[in-house]
């Protein structure tokens, strides 16, 4: 019979990005339902007060930290902060993302893809390097990257979003290898359609775009992020211990048609 206390994350400390809505905030208490102390981030304090709430009705400690992810400075911020509140890390999640305008690309500027690069791919590379410093010195860690469906089959008019999904897959396998030998892991989540305000806020611009999500879904139905957060606490637990450089597909089958 298989362990279930593999699965715990009791003892751990994680950072989740973007982590006041959608995908990060059912992470972070996700992961405080199975032991972890959480440090929080994203660019609005109010909310992930909130969320900082639910993570101490938990009984698990929760710091939140405002930090826009591709400014350099709040960066290092986020990681030193954290290991000066909490002498460690355990986990990273780098799920804090955006994908500003649809626009084709003969429409897309420098500023639309240097705003995209930077969060998504840009910040994500350097506060993994920071964070991983940090995790070679104390022995090991774990880090689980956001990417997208959109990085195997891009989105129509969202391009610039699709280059920096796939760049994260890619990342992940770099990352994976390097960090191998000081026993970090490196995997990644990739999410098909999940009702977030990314791609709510899509759909209202786009109509008659959410109905043509579920029909190309072959379970038939546009995710929650609670759907994200059973694949979140294995890639984060020993149930994992073995894998490294993959990324996990929570699509519903959409890569299957």
């Amino acid at each position: 019979m298989s362990d279930l206390k593999q699965f715990s994350l009791e003892g751990k400390v994680a950072i989740v990005t973007g982590a006041s809505r959608g995908i990060g905030r059912a992470t972070a208490l996700a992961f405080a339902s199975v032991g972890a102390d959480v440090i929080l981030t994203s660019r609005k304090v109010n909310d992930l007060e909130k969320v900082a709430e639910q993570v101490r009705k938990e009984g698990r400690r929760a710091l939140v930290l405002s930090a826009h992810l591709g400014n350099m400075e709040d960066v290092s911020k986020v990681a030193n902060t954290a290991k000066a509140a909490f002498g460690r890390i355990d986990i990273l999640v780098n799920n804090a993302g955006t994908s500003q305008v649809f626009a084709s690309f003969l429409e897309s500027d420098e500023l639309l893809w240097n705003t995209i690069m930077d969060l998504n791919l840009k910040g994500l590379y350097f506060l993994s390097q920071a964070v991983a410093r940090l995790m070679k010195e104390q022995g090991g860690g774990n880090i689980i990257n956001v990417a997208s469906v959109d990085a195997f089959i891009p989105e129509l008019d969202n391009g610039i979003y699709a280059i920096s999904k796939a760049g994260v897959v890619m990342v992940t396998k770099v990352m994976a290898r390097e960090l191998a030998p000081y026993n970090i892991r490196v995997n990644t989540l990739a999410p098909g359609y999940v009702h977030t305000r990314l791609l709510d806020s899509g759909f209202e611009v786009r109509p008659g775009r959410a109905d043509e999500c579920r029909k190309m879904v072959p379970m038939g139905r546009i995710a929650e992020p609670e759907d994200m957060t059973g694949t979140m606490i294995y890639l984060a637990s020993d149930a994992s211990a073995y894998m490294t450089g993959h990324t996990v597909s929570v699509d519903g089958g959409l890569l299957t048609v």
